[in-house]
């Protein structure tokens, strides 16, 4: 394949290329936004594609060629990969660039703000909820018998509409009240995500696990008392620092030094509170691929539980339903390495003919929990995705 990278008009909106069909990837205007396909890859043969690739770049930016993807929740599962047609990329700094590969135009389809349309939803749950409670207190008394640290359980609903769900306006209300989370859209696979899985920028790896929720109600002093009353939490505390610890043991032989945040902040979206921790070291001269530590991370003790594979068979035990995506990790990365996951969360998963979407949320499970105040955190949690795809 031969790539040729161009400067590309700044004021573009990613979301407007991304469109109803086209594939995003962005966090406060920074990413990726493609049309077309001009290669599925395997996730085994990413890295070495991306590298074979002749790429002529026009412009003085540091960019390459990109491959985009979904890392599912089954370790066993393939994932979805592939690399992009148009690729239209802008960075921090504001510079945007068009990157086609063989003989892709470039001009690139870019669609008008999406119009005002009407259509109705109903919404209803595919997890009966006495199932859910169940299954939380059945994982609780695993966590209290000794047999788990921890595992998270999910429960789904389903959207359904009379008319196509527009993907595109979807995504501008993701962007209007989740700007600063990890927005995607990939196949009818739809989000915002806070939470960074990982992130590798040349030699900087990063990862940002977030674990423990409480809602967030529109009232600052009330927000700030559920702030206050999450750090103190122990239960919240106990299930955080599960994660930090696993994801720190499992990137650390790979680096020269790995450190994180002495506490956990507090991490405000439009609907949630969670608590979070940055982790953050450099990596060896030698080092897996990053989509090999992406699946090795993937699903952390935030989406699964510890230890893994005990707190997995409980889950599939106890939940009753295939995740697919939810809780594995959508991103991107580039032909010299570098690269960016999101864990996917707050999502929702498009029928092929748009008039409905399935959409899970889940809750880290420890000794503490009250099944009662894990079914509210879950509808919480939903709101995100409900509202950006029923609001008028």
């Amino acid at each position: 394949m031969i790539a040729t990278t161009i400067a590309f008009d700044s004021s573009v909106d990613l979301n407007d290329v991304a469109g109803n069909d086209g594939y995003l990837f962005v966090r406060s205007g920074v990413g990726y936004a493609a049309r077309g396909i001009a290669a599925r890859v395997a996730f085994s043969e990413v890295q070495k594609t991306l590298s074979e690739i002749n790429h002529h770049n026009e412009t003085n930016l540091n960019v390459a060629p990109i491959a985009m993807g979904i890392i599912p929740f089954d370790q066993n599962s393939a994932g979805e990969f592939f690399i992009p047609q148009q690729v239209v990329g802008k960075d921090e700094s504001g510079n945007c660039w068009l990157t086609t590969v063989d003989e892709a135009p470039t001009d690139v389809e870019v669609s008008p703000p999406p119009s005002a349309k009407t259509n109705s939803f109903s919404v209803r749950p595919l997890t009966p909820i006495d199932k859910y409670l169940q299954a939380v207190a059945s994982a609780r008394d695993a966590v209290v018998e000794g047999k788990i640290t921890k595992a998270v359980i999910a429960r789904e609903i389903i959207v359904e509409a009379d008319q196509p769900i527009d993907v595109h306006s979807v995504l501008q209300r993701l962007r209007a009240t989740f700007g600063n989370s990890y927005r995607y859209s990939m196949n009818g696979f739809i989000g915002a995500s806070p939470e960074l899985l990982i992130e590798v920028s040349g030699q900087t790896i990063r990862s940002y696990p977030l674990a423990g929720t409480t809602p967030r109600t529109g009232d600052p002093n009330t927000d700030n008392e559920l702030a206050s009353k999450l750090i103190s939490s122990m239960k919240d505390q106990v299930e955080h620092r599960v994660v930090i610890d696993v994801i720190h043991d499992m990137l650390l032989p790979f680096c020269s030094y790995l450190d994180w945040e002495p506490q956990p902040s507090v991490i405000q979206v439009a609907n949630v509170q969670h608590l979070g921790t940055l982790i953050e070291g450099h990596l060896s001269d030698e080092h897996p691929p990053l989509l090999e530590l992406a699946r090795l991370l993937c699903p952390t003790p935030a989406l699964g539980g510890h230890p893994r594979l005990e707190a997995l068979e409980i889950i599939a035990q106890l939940e009753g339903f295939d995740r697919k995506n939810y809780g594995g990790a959508v991103g991107w990365v580039d032909a010299n390495g570098n690269g960016t996951w999101a864990v996917a969360i707050r999502c929702a998963e498009l029928s092929d003919d748009r008039k409905s979407a399935r959409i899970i949320a889940g809750g880290g499970i420890v000794a503490a929990s009250d099944p009662a105040a894990e079914l509210a955190e879950t509808q919480a949690k939903f709101q995100a995705m409900l509202s950006a795809i029923v609001r008028p």
